[in-house]
């Protein structure tokens, strides 16, 4: 299926059950290359931040690589755009958007983010990736915290 058509999907979706279908897909893979070949899909089909976002107020800090993310609030629920510079990166940063697009900020705030330890990507990133995917973790639950004061 293809991204744009998983991110429909998914709003119909808990960020958990979400998590847990990407969690299986990722057992689906024998090794780590493809696993990464799978990442580097889901980068390309990553829905794109307008070009008037990529600015260094959407820069997520703490990356190696450069990683722009914007945020939308449609009614109560929060829609990503992003891009990167890496084309690992834009799978990492595409993995979390499809997990958090289309939800509720109070719903990403409280995520449990063990998905990621199951899937074992820390584990087998280098540690300033390691270190980049928690500053987009954190960074995309500030945008739901800046949201969320918003609909209160």
């Amino acid at each position: 299926m293809a991204y744009s058509l998983k991110l429909k999907a998914c709003e119909l979706m808990s960020i958990k059950e979400i998590q847990e279908e990407i969690v299986s897909e990722f057992e689906m893979f024998e090794d780590w290359m493809q696993r990464y070949e799978y990442m580097i899909e889901l980068g390309k089909d990553l829905p794109l931040i307008a070009e008037e976002y990529k600015t260094d107020d959407n820069i997520i800090k703490g990356c190696q690589s450069k990683v722009w993310v914007h945020a939308d609030l449609e009614g109560e629920k929060l829609n990503f755009t992003a891009d990167s510079d890496a084309i690992i990166t834009k799978g990492i940063i595409a993995i979390l958007i499809r997990a958090f697009s289309g939800q509720h900020p109070k719903d990403i705030m409280d995520a449990d983010m063990s998905f990621i330890d199951e899937i074992g990507l820390k584990e087998h990133l280098s540690p300033t990736r390691a270190n980049g995917l928690v500053s987009m973790i954190k960074q995309l639950k500030l945008y739901a915290v800046a949201y969320q004061t918003q609909l209160k």
